[in-house]
Formats: structure tokens, C-alpha cells, sequence
């Protein structure tokens, strides 16, 4: 049990797949001016990374390790993702249309997301078990939606505040990630 917490920590917070290992910028930057489309894409990031951490673990460790087929491991995990991207794009459609308009392109950007991706690979290249990478993959999807609500919420503010000019719009994101990101850079000595 106590593995499972110190991989539940490492994956939120020491190596958060967005502001330490820097994959999933798109849509952090896309999706975070407004709190409510941000608790969408990352509700959104949770399902899919989810489904496609485990779904991906055991396409690769059943069909193909089985088959001899590893080296399409990067293409059946894009299909796999692109699947789930769809199912989650048609389910907004339908229940939360203001969501979906509001998360826009970055939606069905979900599926190149490197984020969801590289967790993926993350899970098999660490030879993780069953069990593993799914609380991995949850752990990795909660941090990216933590940074990302995080992020949202400093950004709402500083639209309150006045910016000097040159830094207004990207330049002050930029500047606000970083910052977030240091201040993640801190738990790294707890594991």
C-alpha cells in the first residue's frame, strides 16, 4: 500500500506529467482562461487518460508482446486515444453542449495530446503491473488537472490586476507557468 501512495504522490505532484515533464502545454494554455472550461478539459484528461492507461496496458501486454508486434505500440495507442477523444467529444455534444463549445479545438486536441500519450508509454517503459499504471495513470490525469485548475485560477486574477503592456496575454501566461511550475519543483525531494 505504501508503494501505491509514494506513486500516487510522485505522479501528482513531483512528476507532474505537465510542469515537470512539460507534455500537454497545448491545451494548459488553450483551456485555462476560464475556471469552468479548465474543470472541463480536466475532468475530460481524467476519463481519457484513464481509459487509455489501461486500455494501452493491456493491448500491449496481451496482443502485442504476444504477436511480436511492440513496435506498433505507438500506433495502437493513438487509435486507442482517438477512440476514447471521440467518445468523449460525442457524450459533450450531446449532455454539455456550453462545455463543448467552450473547450473548442482543444477537445478533440485530446488525442494528440502528448500528456495522455505519455503516460501511456510512461506505463510501459517503467514495466509497470496492472494495478500500477492505472492508479499511475489516474495520479498522472489528477496532477494535469490540479496544474491546469491551478493555473486557470491565477490567470482569472490576473486579468484583474494590471499587466504592463508587453507582458499582457501569452508573455504573462508564460511567466505565470513557470512560476507554478517552481513552485511544484519543490516536492522533489519527497520522493
Amino acid at each position: 500500500m505504501g508503494d501505491y501512495f509514494v506513486l500516487i504522490i510522485s505522479c501528482i505532484f513531483v512528476n507532474n506529467i505537465l510542469l515537470a515533464q512539460f507534455l500537454g502545454n497545448c491545451p494548459f494554455f488553450g483551456t485555462s482562461k476560464k475556471m469552468e472550461t479548465a474543470v472541463g478539459m480536466a475532468m475530460a484528461v481524467i476519463f481519457v487518460l484513464v481509459m487509455a492507461g489501461v486500455i494501452t496496458w493491456m493491448i500491449y501486454h496481451f496482443l502485442l508482446v504476444n504477436l511480436g508486434l511492440t513496435y506498433l505500440r505507438t500506433i495502437a495507442f493513438i487509435l486507442v486515444i482517438a477512440s476514447l477523444v471521440q467518445f468523449v467529444e460525442m457524450f459533450l455534444k450531446k449532455s454539455i453542449p456550453a462545455l463543448y463549445a467552450g473547450l473548442g479545438i482543444f477537445l478533440p486536441l485530446i488525442t494528440t495530446n502528448c500528456a495522455v500519450f505519455g503516460a501511456c508509454v510512461i506505463n510501459i517503459d517503467k514495466e509497470y503491473s496492472f494495478m500500477q499504471a492505472l492508479v499511475a495513470s489516474f495520479s498522472y490525469a489528477v496532477g494535469f488537472g490540479l496544474a491546469l485548475i491551478l493555473f486557470a485560477g491565477v490567470r482569472e486574477r490576473i486579468l484583474l490586476a494590471r499587466v504592463p503592456r508587453p507582458l499582457q496575454d501569452t508573455s504573462i501566461a508564460l511567466v505565470t507557468a513557470g512560476i507554478i511550475s517552481l513552485s511544484f519543483y519543490a516536492f522533489k525531494g519527497m520522493v
